[in-house]
């Protein structure tokens, strides 16, 4: 037997109220709200157009989180809540991290796996794309430095709900976690060539820009990646990926 949650107008109702809060965020579609379940999300609200197809696209794609997802998930017509609803019909409301708690994880030492710096990103998604390989790598973490917001609903989505499964921030440049700074730049050394510490923050800037110039200042190394001539650059996710893999190495990641 499901819970009951009332009716679609009490879940309007009780969803607006819940979005004005602060400490909350979106989590648009399924593979968002599976993520954020299976690594410790406080969720609040579940809203589906159709939550019996909802439970049973748990059961088939999520069973470890199924009996959350049946218990969470109530009737709400998505297309009043949010501004696009998702092709798997179902959106929610999770607390955000305690920041303290994950400037303590950034800081704790000795650090088993690198930082990921982001300096002054422009686009959503592609941060979203970069918290969603840090995870897969088990990445310590995800830093920005500029006035984009990690956390955007946008950047959450593009993450798959993963913000949940590593730490992510916004830091200044007097913030940064300690560590040594390995900065991707053009005119660096070879990242063939080195072997990335652990505890290495790996910093990268904008497609457009590069590293900025004070960021550039503070790194202790600057790296290359092999390219092409007459390739002006890799896509930012696509060049964390492959500092990513570099560090890994030969480690193998666990399987379930």
């Amino acid at each position: 037997m499901t819970e009951q949650h009332g009716s679609p107008d009490e879940s309007a109702r009780q969803w607006r109220e819940a979005a004005g809060r602060g400490d909350l965020v979106l989590l648009d579609g399924f593979h968002a709200l599976k993520h954020a379940l299976r690594f410790g999300a406080d969720v609040r609200m579940v809203v589906a157009d159709d939550p019996d197809g909802v439970r049973a696209l748990a059961a088939d794609l999520a069973p470890d989180v199924a009996a959350d997802v049946a218990r969470l998930v109530r009737a709400g017509e998505l297309r009043v809540l949010v501004n696009r609803v998702h092709p798997t019909g179902v959106a929610a409301l999770a607390v955000r991290p305690d920041r303290a708690e994950g400037r303590a994880r950034l800081d704790r030492r000795p650090r088993t796996a690198p930082v990921v710096v982001l300096d002054n990103p422009r686009n959503l998604g592609n941060v979203g794309a970069v918290v969603r390989l840090a995870a897969g790598f088990g990445a310590t973490g995800v830093v920005t430095r500029g006035d984009l917001d990690p956390w955007h609903p946008n950047v959450v989505r593009a993450g798959a709900g993963l913000h949940y499964a590593t730490t992510v921030d916004r830091v200044d440049l007097d913030t940064l976690p300690a560590g040594p700074v390995y900065a991707l730049d053009p005119e660096g050394e070879d990242i063939r060539a080195l072997t990335l510490p652990d505890d290495a923050l790996l910093a990268f800037g904008s497609e457009r820009h590069g590293i900025s110039p004070e960021l550039r200042e503070r790194a202790d190394h600057l790296v290359s990646l092999p390219m092409r001539p007459q390739v002006s650059s890799y896509n930012l996710a696509t060049s964390v990926a492959m500092t990513l893999f570099h560090w890994g190495g030969p480690k193998v990641m666990p399987r379930d």
